[in-house]
């Protein structure tokens, strides 16, 4: 019979491991300096994200290196394994190469020292309609917003902090400015050939090709290339293969359509790799309740879900799996 790990022990050892620590630094600073320790930071817990997903994920490994560089090429090393995007970059290395000559790679280094760091998925689900969380997701140390979901006049329910925004070229919102704070970082997921040409076009103000695209990009996307990082393709291969089991490719004569983990799981999965601790809001589809909208913004309602190339089931059911072992935390209810 193999141990698991009792997550609620151990969260209680980890607090107080965690206190400890941050008592003796505090004490340590308070003789050099007027040094401010926040409530929210003495009560993350080092760790306990991964310690708890191990139930669920079995050889889970962490890889904290987000965002994909020159340097950190995983699938070049996978010889015969190597992929298209989106879980490898076979057939569009000279536009990825090209964009990343124009962007960097990093995360700020205020995030990257903390020693502890706590996150927040924000999903776009109708379950943030007058939640009033906006205060509280403020406070994270990592908030990571989805596609173009709207921040402004939403403030009192989804806050108004965002320090990730995951984002297609469909899904890039026209004037990323007005929803994003000045040091966000927009986080490119190029899921097929067409979308790294179009970032490639965008940054070198290129001839636009336009086909391709199940909703035309944006033609003119006025972001501060310093702000712009692209995604590891480590991380969607892990969430197919790891998390949810699903084939990177069909065979040829198969009659299925490919399925590609959400955008939204997909952030869950970075988290998972970089957070201590995950949280999660506004998560969830209730597919029975066609007339039920879908987001908390605008009237699109469950029936447009019926031809998504996601398995939205699936994905939730894995979901609900990590929440009860603690691996991740909802703030609004899981549907």
């Amino acid at each position: 019979m193999s141990w698991k790990p009792d997550c609620s022990k151990i969260s209680r050892f980890l607090l107080l491991l965690t206190f400890v620590i941050a008592m003796v630094i505090l004490s340590h600073l308070t003789l050099k300096t007027n040094f401010h320790y926040s409530v929210e930071e003495k009560h993350c817990q080092i760790g306990y994200s991964n310690i708890c997903s191990k139930q669920v994920i079995s050889n889970f490994t962490r890889n904290p290196q987000l965002f994909l560089n020159l340097n950190d090429i995983w699938w070049m090393q996978q010889g015969s394994e190597v992929n298209e995007l989106p879980y490898g970059i076979k057939g569009s290395e000279q536009s990825i190469n090209r964009i990343l000559a124009r962007i960097q790679y990093d995360m700020p280094e205020s995030i990257n020292r903390l020693a502890c760091k706590r996150c927040i998925i924000i999903g776009n689900g109708y379950t943030l309609r007058n939640s009033s969380l906006g205060e509280t997701i403020n406070k994270y140390d990592v908030v990571v917003r989805i596609n173009d979901a709207p921040v402004r006049g939403y403030e009192t329910d989804v806050g108004s902090k965002t320090t990730l925004r995951f984002f297609y070229p469909e899904s890039a919102a026209v004037e990323p400015d007005i929803d994003n704070n000045p040091s966000t970082l927009l986080v490119f997921l190029p899921f097929k050939l067409v979308d790294a040409r179009w970032l490639k076009e965008i940054l070198y103000n290129e001839r636009r090709f336009r086909k391709g695209f199940w909703k035309p990009p944006p033609l003119i996307w006025a972001a501060n290339p310093s702000n712009i990082r692209i995604l590891n393709p480590y991380y969607i291969h892990q969430a197919a293969t790891k998390l949810l089991k699903i084939p990177l490719k069909l065979p040829p004569k198969s009659k299925q359509k490919p399925v590609h983990p959400t955008t939204g799981f997909l952030a869950i999965t970075v988290a998972l790799n970089y957070c201590d601790e995950v949280h999660v809001a506004g998560f969830g589809y209730p597919l029975s309740q066609q007339n039920t909208p879908i987001h908390y913004y605008g009237k699109t309602t469950m029936k447009e879900m019926s031809n998504s190339e996601h398995n939205v089931t699936h994905e939730q059911l894995f979901l609900k799996k990590l929440v009860d072992a603690g691996a991740i935390k909802y703030l609004t209810v899981l549907l």
